[in-house]
């Protein structure tokens, strides 16, 4: 397993940088996790979707794909790739600081 700095904490991720023990991630980290990914600054909008992925993570054990984001977290799909533009379910699980979703290549 390996690690990494984010904020100042010291984190165990993945291979492809996705954080294998959300419970060490916090919303500072967030910032610096988008920035990683070329997204500057986080709106309202992302910050929904990050919420969400985290709430959809702890009920149901993996993030939510693209299609589930678009129709159940109040953001379309077309809103999604405008927010996460290389690929929405994978970023936005990145910056919430959760492991990679199922079906996410």
């Amino acid at each position: 397993m390996a690690t990494t700095t984010v904020a100042g904490v010291t984190v165990d991720v993945s291979d492809d940088g996705f954080f294998t023990n959300p419970e060490q991630w916090t919303e500072a980290m967030a910032p610096e996790l988008a920035m990683a990914d070329g997204i500057e600054t986080l709106t309202d909008q992302h910050w929904q979707v990050i919420r969400f992925m985290r709430d959809e993570y702890f009920a149901k054990g993996t993030g939510p794909t693209v299609r589930v984001l678009g129709k159940t977290s109040g953001v379309t799909v077309k809103e999604l790739y405008q927010l996460f533009p290389k690929g929405p379910a994978k970023i936005a699980a990145r910056i919430a600081g959760i492991p990679k979703p199922r079906g996410c290549i």
